[in-house]
């Protein structure tokens, strides 16, 4: 079996969860697949000089060859939408050509497809007109929805039309579609796509890689200054238009007088400049900013805190479960979350494994950090429960088996 990916981007570019891309390739090559890559040059969250490094190798082998990936040239991402949004069309265009037209491109058995931007599955549906490719579409994020929750366009708008005209153009052609949580199923299945069609796979996490660091171990601490007598609530992951760090920095700045309580910021993303002018202009002195941190140090990243936070603006996250989520379940600390009541609100309480508060809901919020803070034991009961969910449930080998199953259907022969 021979997998074709066509990502938007590709190591070492920063992205959220890489590890569920790298043990999910793992997991191909270890069941005797191969896979072929073709994605842009590299431009989120790199220097300029590794950008110049990866125009001098366009093509590159891993996994002892069993993995190819080729690079070609792309404008670097930028910040304005309309430029980016051009970027994805020229992308698009190119990796059509690349799928339909190159010799390994068409080597290829299956595609596997990933919902950013929201037209590569529109593309991959036309790479499949023309070569009878199946392809299964991994669902991330569901556009248009997605733009409504961030505040960008609205229901009915222009934009919103051809979203959905993508959106459903690309579930026709489909052959499976793989979505991360009950309610994006619930939702795309409202929008006529049969459930036969559809598989929940939750973004595992790498139960070897994300495990409990003890403070007195935890390298950041010595790192970045931290006191390690503190009470640490941190966010760890993208810094953007959704997360309603605007609501977060409020909390923090409402709890400055609690000199126990200090909260710890770590990523990158579209609104981290507008983050560090409201904690200058408002003088909060309770939070920490710290930039996204390599992979190999996750443990330490989600070890960090003694609690870790999920946290969205209201109508943004009913139907998603976002992965960082298990990542602090599997580094034994309790989640709080902020969030839309979905699937998450039900896993917390049932495996009592953190404590769920409504989105936007400041109070709730404010007043479950502080019961947490007095409450140490349950924070470890929670943590240590959290494990033990992920241990059951989420790890990295029952995850990327589902993926593979997944593929083995719409195989053809």
């Amino acid at each position: 079996m021979r997998i074709l990916l066509l990502p938007s981007y590709f190591l070492p570019e920063g992205v959220a969860s890489p590890y569920i891309s790298w043990n999910r390739n793992q997991a191909f090559i270890d069941a005797g697949w191969s896979i072929v890559v073709f994605t842009p040059l590299p431009s989120r969250d790199i220097t300029s000089e590794v950008r110049n490094e990866y125009k001098k190798k366009r093509m590159e082998t891993m996994f002892d060859g069993k993995m190819v990936v080729h690079r070609f040239s792309l404008m670097p991402e930028g910040k304005n939408s309309l430029i980016r949004a051009f970027r994805y069309f020229v992308q698009n265009l190119k990796q059509f050509r690349k799928a339909v037209f190159t010799k390994d491109g068409r080597s290829c058995d299956v595609m596997l497809i990933a919902s950013t931007p929201p037209t590569q599955g529109a593309m991959a549906a036309i790479v499949k007109l023309f070569t009878k490719k199946p392809f299964v579409y991994n669902l991330q994020d569901i556009f248009p929805d997605s733009l409504i929750g961030a505040g960008m366009t609205h229901k009915g708008s222009l934009l919103w039309k051809f979203g959905r005209i993508v959106e459903n153009f690309t579930y026709k052609h489909a052959d499976k579609i793989i979505v991360i949580s009950e309610g994006f199923k619930r939702n795309i299945m409202a929008k006529g796509v049969p459930e036969e069609k559809i598989v929940v796979v939750y973004n595992w996490v790498d139960q070897n890689a994300v495990k409990n660091v003890a403070r007195k171990d935890n390298k950041l601490f010595d790192k970045y200054h931290l006191d390690r007598n503190k009470f640490y609530i941190t966010y760890s992951g993208n810094i953007g238009l959704t997360q309603n760090m605007d609501l977060l920095l409020d909390v923090a700045k409402g709890l400055e007088d609690n000199e126990e309580i200090q909260f710890v910021l770590i990523g990158e993303g579209a609104y981290k400049e507008q983050v560090k002018e409201i904690i200058d202009r408002d003088n909060i002195k309770n939070v920490t900013l710290l930039p996204f941190q390599p992979y190999e140090d996750i443990s330490h990243v989600f070890s960090l805190g003694d609690v870790g936070i999920i946290i969205s603006k209201p109508g943004v996250g009913e139907n998603s479960v976002p992965s960082k989520t298990w990542s602090i379940m599997s580094a034994s600390r309790p989640v709080l979350a902020n969030f839309d009541e979905n699937e998450i609100k039900t896993i917390l309480s049932e495996n009592e494994c953190g404590v769920f508060t409504k989105a936007g809901d400041k109070q709730a919020f404010t007043d479950a950090i502080l019961e947490l803070c007095r409450n140490r034991e349950m924070c470890r009961k929670y943590g240590e429960n959290g494990r033990k969910f992920v241990m059951e449930n989420l790890t990295r080998e029952i995850g990327t088996q589902k993926y593979i199953d997944v593929i083995k259907s719409v195989a053809k022969g």
